[in-house]
């Protein structure tokens, strides 16, 4: 009876509710953002729904300091994981942005749950599922809860709700052979790779001296062989270097300086000219950072995180704290050690932690950056072949486009040098579908669960598909086959990916809003090309983008036929890459509702103001009919520099 109570008082401390209730027809762990999503999606469809959350926060990396978005190309971006971005870029006075502070986007997953009026559990982690023939009945929760739901939903960076249903996962990289790759299991490749002749030995040519910190004393394995060896961690780290915000960078407890020897060798070997040689500097607005790997020698904390995927609660804060330390005391070195290159350390003195993040975990992130743990083998895995387009699933529920990376694995000795392995990056592939089977798990394993996060995917395809807004896309497709399993008594084997896609379509917003419009360039059907254009395939929206160079005088012009199935008032969107030798404008004729219109888009600025990939830059507001003759055109005519034709988007404005 004490554990009950102290149970029940603890999720009033956390929620400001005491959950009485214990049976909901769908159940998130994981308060992730694809969590958020998935939750905010079951409630949209009418479920009662229960969020779990072991932490104390929302958001998983997207409020976790990853604030610098990797998306690869954002045509494989839809849905409510679109609406993210558009909520991000309301904030600060945008159509949309991909680039955002922590809190801000903390505060937006928030705002799903209130609108969703989702129940949240903070606090709690799994240790226990009870399965009868292949259905989860219910989940025990540490301290005392026990949970029962029709549906389980796992978006967990670890997969830990998978684990403890019994579903096959693996955890490390596949061998080649298995599924007939090339970028998989062990990789000595040249990325934030050592330069040759970096000594690894405490005292230089002695190997009797035992190795620096940080190195492994295994030998080196064969090419493409697989091992249970995980990518690196680190924490994607928020400074300022706002004086009013800023608190200075001090020495953390526990502090090694020699934890950071290789680094100096590294600097007398290839020296930086600033701070980016050892650090990957993204700005985010209020003068803050997203800072990531970058280097042979950076924040990743190679080979330490191995026992991670799997282990208990305790253990993993152990290794979180570990990570911590190191990239605090990283930053403490760079900035303080005597050592270090006199023009480097005024650098990182300029910055520190920002007062208003994470005020309640010393301004430091919760999240540490997990890029991968157990990965699910489900009814299908997704390989490097579906990456490159080589295998096409036609039961996809979602899209994935970012290059196939992996974080170095391991630092070892190579011929007496110090070299790093595991860091794979191999992109140039266009959008590709993301198999509703690599979702569930084998039909004769679990009938009640769904995985978008840790899902079905050898080492290398789960390199490309772990970003941010895939996982929300993924949690929101998980969300509406747990739905339909519900309503139509089915297995969540048995839902059709095609009727996944159609509330995908139809209802994109869970909101009931008319969907937005969307026309790009390589939709032939509705699109009418006049004059010769050059076809690119680099930074574009979707799978390439027209370009008129200004080579020439001819006249030239693209035409995109919008498909109005509802009559109305919209806003009118015109994509618009960054490009060398820009025209200062861009020549655009809009025909709706019989009135044809010419405006021009100063596009010549965008290139100097916009964000770091192309963006929608709105073309006003126009009244288009259902079923008549509406287009929007690009042209030449009048322009002064390189025109570019790419996409347009249509937006419904609320009732008109």
């Amino acid at each position: 009876m004490k554990k009950v109570l102290s149970a029940v008082i603890f999720s009033i401390c956390l929620t400001g509710h005491a959950f009485a209730q214990t049976d909901y027809d769908i159940c998130v762990y994981g308060g992730t953002s694809a969590g958020v999503i998935a939750a905010y999606t079951a409630a949209r469809m009418h479920k009662s729904v229960l969020l779990v959350e072991p932490g104390r926060h929302l958001g998983g990396l997207s409020s976790g300091g990853l604030g610098y978005t990797d998306i690869g190309n954002k045509y494989a971006i839809a849905g409510l994981s679109l609406d993210f971005y558009r909520r991000v870029g309301r904030h600060y006075g945008k159509f949309e942005q991909w680039i955002f502070e922590p809190h801000v986007a903390e505060d937006i997953f928030k705002q799903y749950i209130r609108e969703g009026n989702v129940k949240v559990l903070y606090g709690y982690h799994i240790v226990a599922a009870a399965k009868q023939e292949g259905v989860i009945k219910r989940i025990q929760l540490q301290p005392a809860h026990s949970i029962k739901a029709k549906m389980f939903i796992d978006c967990s960076y670890e997969g830990d709700l998978m684990a403890k249903a019994g579903v096959s996962y693996t955890v490390g990289r596949e061998a080649n052979a298995l599924y007939g790759e090339t970028y998989d299991g062990i990789q000595l490749r040249d990325k934030h790779q050592f330069p040759d002749g970096i000594d690894p030995y405490k005292t230089p040519k002695d190997p009797s001296s035992g190795l620096l910190w940080g190195i492994s004393s295994e030998r080196l394995g064969q090419q493409g062989d697989g091992d249970k060896k995980v990518q690196s961690y680190n924490y994607r780290i928020c400074l300022t270097d706002d004086p009013a915000n800023r608190i200075p960078i001090s020495r953390p407890a526990g502090y090694d300086s020699t934890r950071y020897e290789l680094l100096l060798r590294l600097l007398e070997k290839k020296p930086a000219k600033d701070l980016w040689g050892i650090l990957k500097f993204d700005l985010l607005p209020g003068h803050k950072t997203d800072i990531n790997n970058n280097g042979p020698f950076s924040t990743d904390m190679i080979g330490m995180n191995y026992d991670y995927p799997e282990a208990d609660p305790t253990t993993r804060l152990k290794i979180a704290q570990a990570h911590t330390d190191y990239v605090k005391g990283l930053l403490y070195f760079i900035g303080h050690d005597d050592r270090m290159p006199a023009h480097l350390r005024p650098l990182m003195l300029q910055w520190g932690y920002p007062r208003d993040e994470y005020a309640d975990n010393d301004h430091w992130t919760p999240q540490m950056y997990v890029r991968e743990a157990r990965r699910m083998t489900g009814a299908y895995v997704m390989t490097q072949a579906n990456c490159e387009g080589k295998a096409v699933v036609t039961d996809g529920v979602g899209l994935a486009a970012y290059t196939m990376d992996s974080h170095n694995c391991q630092r070892l000795v190579v011929d007496g040098m110090v070299k790093n392995e595991g860091d794979v990056q191999i992109g140039g592939f266009p959008p590709y579908p993301i198999s509703y089977r690599s979702l569930v798990p084998k039909a004769g394993e679990c009938r009640n669960l769904l995985v978008p996060v840790c899902l079905s995917a050898s080492h290398i395809a789960y390199g490309s598909i772990r970003m941010e807004p895939v996982f929300m896309e993924l949690g929101q497709s998980s969300a509406i086959a747990a739905a339909m399993a519900i309503d139509r008594h089915l297995s969540v084997q048995e839902v059709d990916a095609a009727g996944i896609r159609s509330v995908l379509g139809s209802n994109p917003l869970a909101d009931g809003s008319t969907p937005q419009i969307i026309v790009d360039n390589d939709d032939s059907a509705h699109v009418l090309v006049e004059g010769e254009w050059t076809r690119e395939k680099h930074d574009s929206y979707g799978f390439s983008r027209l370009a008129d160079l200004h080579k020439d005088p001819a006249f030239r012009q693209v035409r995109f036929e919008p498909r109005i199935k509802v009559s109305g008032q919209y806003t009118l969107y015109i994509y618009v890459p960054k490009v060398q030798h820009a025209s200062s404008v861009t020549p655009v004729t809009v025909s709706a509702g019989g009135k044809v219109t010419a405006v021009s888009i100063a596009t010549g600025k965008l290139q100097v103001e916009g964000q770091t990939s192309g963006e929608w830059v709105e073309c006003g507001r126009y009244t288009f009919v259902a079923g008549k003759d509406n287009y929007v055109s690009i042209s030449n005519k009048g322009a002064d520099g390189v025109v570019i034709a790419d996409a347009i988007l249509l937006l419904k404005n609320p009732g008109r």
